[in-house]
């Protein structure tokens, strides 16, 4: 049976679009496969990790009729890479095998019977659907990923707290040295949700929403809306052809509220990228361990100065507005470049206390992104 028949590029798309998931070792090596069901002119490719799963409907010729196995999906996308975009492929079943054959080259393919392939049990009363723009979500989480924590102990910073009230839809994340959070204003009313999005999961959706409002090379409208519906445990996101469900993180996030500090005395606004580069040449000489800066805000002008184990040295001047106290303090000058390469803006602002107090940084005139700081001893 000719399981599907189109040009590698199509092809390569679809398989592209599911298999971020996969990991290439995996205790059942039945996950390693995607699974591939054909329903008359309809092809549906899953993938899943027990936790995730993600599912694509595409048209990509064939014989009629139903079928389903599961293959490697890793590597059938390694051998679509390697052919021209434009070349037709096709794979063919024959017994527990697939053959797939492009131009003069012929691959064939171990499989895994299809029954084998443990879907996600979806959870049987996820609440009402709503919908949010896909350039919103993805710009929300462009602003905050960088800030989630990564294997840490407390499992619940190992993720985004999503929080959806009114019309407003809020993304957090911290790792207990800095906080992200940003927050956008839809034009409908959305029921009361608030849920933690692991880590993986926000990665995998950073990497298929779509950011424009022009149509792809498929036609179809890159800023349509995502639809979104959650249960006690799990998420549903459907978007662009895809369904994606994935596995909550249980636990109760920190009070974010309380970690933004408020009324601060001093306020510097200067250019985003003007301080992006001044940090980016002073962390060249700073300690691989602590990646310490000390910046020195004084009137008129911000210094920042890096040293390391080798005694070498690095200090940048920069020109700013500023007429208040001398405030000496040190950041991990990692923190602080995740949140200057993440926006978009010209110019940044820093609001201080004293040279003890946690920094926040906030775009002028945007009051949707906050990021919070923490300061080093250096």
């Amino acid at each position: 049976m000719i399981v599907l028949k189109a040009t590698q590029d199509k092809v390569l798309g679809a398989l592209q679009a599911v298999a971020g998931i996969v990991e290439r070792r995996h205790t059942l090596p039945i996950l390693a496969n995607v699974l591939i069901r054909k329903h008359g002119p309809h092809l549906e490719l899953t993938t899943s990790d027990l936790e995730i799963q993600v599912r694509t409907t595409a048209e990509l010729g064939g014989d009629a009729g139903d079928f389903s196995t599961t293959v490697g999906a890793r590597k059938l996308i390694d051998i679509l890479r390697s052919m021209p975009a434009d070349q037709t492929v096709s794979l063919t079943a024959n017994a527990s095998k697939l053959t797939l054959q492009g131009g003069k080259s012929r691959f064939t393919l171990q499989t895994l019977p299809s029954d084998d392939f443990p879907l996600v049990q979806e959870a049987a009363d996820f609440g009402p659907a709503f919908s949010v723009p896909q350039k919103t979500l993805k710009h929300l989480i462009n602003q905050v990923h960088f800030s989630m924590a990564v294997h840490d102990i407390r499992y619940y910073l190992n993720g985004i707290l999503f929080v959806a009230e009114g019309k407003n839809l809020t993304l957090v994340a911290t790792d207990g040295h800095r906080l992200a959070l940003a927050q956008a204003e839809l034009e409908t009313e959305i029921p009361k949700q608030e849920v933690i999005l692991p880590r993986k999961t926000v990665l995998e959706l950073m990497r298929l929403l779509k950011d424009g409002a022009k149509s792809d090379k498929n036609g179809e409208n890159e800023d349509a809306p995502i639809e979104m519906r959650f249960a006690g445990n799990q998420a549903k996101f459907s978007f662009s052809g895809m369904e994606f469900v994935t596995k909550l993180v249980e636990g109760k996030f920190p009070d974010y509220n309380r970690v933004i500090p408020k009324n601060h005395k001093f306020n510097v606004t200067l250019g985003r990228l003007t301080l992006l580069s001044s940090l980016q040449r002073a962390a060249i000489l700073t300690s691989e361990k602590f990646k310490a800066v000390r910046l020195s805000f004084e009137p008129g002008l911000l210094s920042i100065a890096s040293s390391n184990a080798e005694q070498e040295e690095a200090k940048e001047e920069i020109e700013i507005d500023y007429a208040g106290d001398l405030i000496e303090t040190g950041f991990n000058v990692t923190y602080l470049m995740d949140a200057l390469q993440n926006m978009s803006q010209d110019m940044v602002s820093i609001d201080l206390n004293d040279s003890s107090a946690s920094a926040l940084i906030t775009i002028p005139e945007q009051t949707g992104f906050k990021y919070v700081v923490m300061p080093m001893r250096i």
